[in-house]
């Protein structure tokens, strides 16, 4: 996996991530603390609306980004919006009212919203190769595990020496740090999608793709899946640390640290995985694995009535850590099968605003089901919805899914010259499919 830095503009970019992501890792322990600090056993709550407000802006303006954004601007915006975050991060120690935790991430999570599907458009055209990218994902994935592992211990050491509101500063150092990486980077120059239409049929080129791909489909009904897990531990961490656990701050953190540890187990085995057994194999047990860790985990509460240890908490958030890694890691690779190059922004920016989505449902779920009925109805709520992404998913995504299909033009002259470029001696008419302007609809 590590021979994909030997490529030096991805090894800059991949910088740029990680220190980023463990400045947004500081921010994520912080901003729990922060919502106990300001709301008690109503910090639940809170975290499901913020994080509710963050869905919103990313479902609403990640789209729009791959496709206002021209390939030529694209490390300026990167930069810029690397700024407003750490700009932004800098103000949230200074919160003294919920409605300002508000108004803040809103600001905050649309800068990521426009940066997160602008930066991953950016790795499949630098690395060009299959097993490079699959490498790339893998180890984005980890730096993502990473920052869920190495963050929340990091967060743990500080809190013994500085508030929680001081984590805030590290976020800010993170996203100045990823923005000098970026500036850094010689992009690559890459042919523009046609410019003809406006910035919201490219927007809409890029969902369209989307739903009318069954793989796509079922990646978004695995997405729901690994929504519905995450939002689990994102938003109830610290109520149940607290809480039920009677823990400390800094205990908050290592739990954190125990799913993405998880996570990062699961990961670094991917690459190897992925040679072997398919991408649908692989996401569809993981889909499964995450449903029976949310079942038993339920079952448990239910028999001990939320009397439950840190023998129980640690492990099963561990598991939950590696479940979520085969949710999504391959996720890339089915966007890279499903698009020309020059509509990857778009269809990056379609999954990243889709799959938030899914969050916007499982985050509120999580925080205000908990607040208002429990716990263990929240857990009973997000295993339902778990469940059924992975049924969806099971019917979308068929287990014959070749690259290659055979297909008809029926509206094209005997003559045109796609036809004539993929005739085969057969006399059939087949190459990689994708959803594009001469193939509108998927076959059969």
């Amino acid at each position: 996996m590590i021979e994909v830095l030997r490529h030096p503009t991805f090894r800059r970019l991949f910088g740029a991530q990680v220190v980023a992501l463990i400045g947004t890792g500081l921010a994520t322990v912080a901003l729990a603390l922060l919502a106990y600090d300001l709301a008690g056993a109503q910090a639940g709550a809170v975290l499901g609306t913020a994080l509710a407000i963050k869905m919103v802006v990313y479902v609403t303006l990640a789209p729009v980004s791959g496709a206002v954004v021209p390939a030529r601007l694209r490390k300026k915006v990167l930069i810029a919006l690397d700024l407003v975050r750490a700009g932004v991060a800098l103000c949230l120690p200074f919160v003294t009212e919920i409605w300002q935790v508000y108004l803040l991430i809103a600001v905050l999570q649309s800068a990521s919203a426009c940066f997160t599907p602008l930066f991953q458009s950016t790795i499949p055209e630098i690395l060009n190769e299959e097993r490079d990218y699959t490498r790339a994902l893998s180890l984005s994935r980890l730096a993502y595990d990473l920052e869920s592992l190495l963050s929340p211990a990091l967060a743990a050491a500080l809190l013994t020496i500085v508030s929680f509101h001081g984590l805030f500063a590290g976020t800010s150092v993170g996203f100045i740090f990823s923005a000098i990486l970026v500036a850094s980077t010689a992009f690559p120059i890459v042919a523009s999608a046609p410019s003809t239409d406006g910035p919201y049929a490219r927007a809409m080129r890029g969902m369209r793709i989307y739903l009318r791909t069954p793989r796509l489909q079922g990646l978004l009904a695995l997405n729901v899946c690994a929504a519905a897990g995450g939002a689990m531990v994102f938003v109830n961490t610290v109520v149940m640390v607290r809480t039920v656990l009677g823990g400390t701050e800094d205990q908050v953190a290592w739990a954190l640290a125990a799913f993405g540890g998880g996570s990062m187990l699961v990961a670094l085995l991917l690459p190897k995985i992925l040679e072997r057994i398919s991408d649908r194999t692989v996401m569809l047990s993981a889909a499964l694995s995450m449903v029976v860790i949310l079942m038993v985990l339920l079952g448990i509460w239910s028999v001990l009535q939320g009397h439950l240890g840190w023998n129980t908490v640690i492990p099963i958030w561990c598991l939950l850590g590696m479940a979520y890694a085969g949710l999504v890691t391959p996720g890339g690779r089915l966007l890279r099968r499903s698009a020309e190059s020059a509509d990857l922004p778009f269809l990056f920016a379609a999954q990243f605003s889709l799959s938030h989505v899914c969050w916007l449902i499982s985050y509120p779920l999580a925080g205000w089901v908990g607040a208002r009925y429990g716990l263990s109805v929240a857990l009973a709520a997000l295993t339902i919805l778990a469940t059924l992404g992975l049924a969806l998913a099971w019917r979308k995504w068929p287990a014959h899914d070749p690259d290659v299909i055979v297909h008809e033009h029926e509206q094209l002259a005997d003559d045109d010259p796609h036809l004539l470029a993929h005739r085969q001696a057969d006399g059939t008419h087949r190459h990689r499919f994708v959803i594009d302007e001469r193939h509108t609809r998927w076959p059969g």
